[in-house]
């Protein structure tokens, strides 16, 4: 079956996923991937009851009419199983959590669940990530320790993501701005909204807050992003 001109829907959430102001985001989510189960990665969160995560999810999208399987991939040993593996590249919803952004790259770099969940945005699944999911997805990262930047998981080149927008205080967005040099683009996602990619590579803004850009350390527009290019498996249509 040949590829999509154009990958799924993806969404980088600012945090506080699956709360009361998420609801439009996430009912044209599941719009977007025409299906009524989302799956979710609670990895980010496995030293924190990832179970109570799924948990939260599942009853927040029981009341949009959806239903969530968990897909519990907890350490680096989990994401090499083949079966979990599977179950990604075969969602039309992927969800992954919030949480450490330093454990959740640590789990997924190199391993075949990281290879299922591109494979499955590149064949037009939804890709859903909020927080330390958002972060992660960049080739570039925001460490939330000091703001520094670090390496990401490399999907999205030339973009990191700076999630909880509104926790940042001034002077510590300024010094990761500062860093962001060589036509790196930095996203400061406020919790409950979404950057948005849409099928046709434009991005877009959803729910209550606001999306601040930097392009090289300068203020800039949103559309600066629709130039950017995932990277994908070789072979797949861009």
């Amino acid at each position: 079956m040949p590829s999509p001109a154009q990958p799924g829907v993806l969404a980088l959430l600012g945090g506080a996923e699956w709360t009361a102001g998420c609801e439009s985001i996430d009912r044209d989510l599941l719009e977007a991937a025409a299906t009524r189960e989302v799956l979710v990665l609670p990895t980010a969160a496995a030293y924190w009851h990832p179970e109570r995560a799924v948990q939260t999810a599942s009853v927040y999208f029981e009341a949009l009419g959806a239903s969530v399987k968990a897909c519990p991939v907890l350490r680096h040993a989990d994401a090499e199983d083949p079966a979990l593996a599977g179950t990604v590249r075969e969602s039309r919803f992927v969800y992954v959590a919030g949480g450490s952004v330093l454990h959740l790259r640590s789990v997924l770099k190199a391993s075949a669940v990281w290879d299922a969940l591109v494979e499955a945005w590149a064949s037009g699944a939804v890709l859903a990530a909020s927080s330390a999911g958002a972060m992660v997805l960049g080739d570039t990262m925001v460490d939330p320790r000091g703001g520094a930047l670090t390496l990401g998981l490399g999907l999205l080149p030339q973009l990191a993501v700076l999630p909880h927008a509104g926790d940042w205080n001034e002077e510590k967005t300024h010094r990761t701005v500062r860093l962001a040099t060589g036509g790196l683009a930095i996203a400061a996602v406020d919790e409950r909204t979404a950057l948005v990619r849409r099928r046709d590579g434009r991005w877009q803004v959803a729910g209550g807050g606001k999306v601040s850009v930097w392009l090289d350390g300068q203020p800039a527009s949103l559309d600066i992003l629709d130039a950017l290019q995932p990277n994908l498996p070789v072979g797949w249509a861009r």
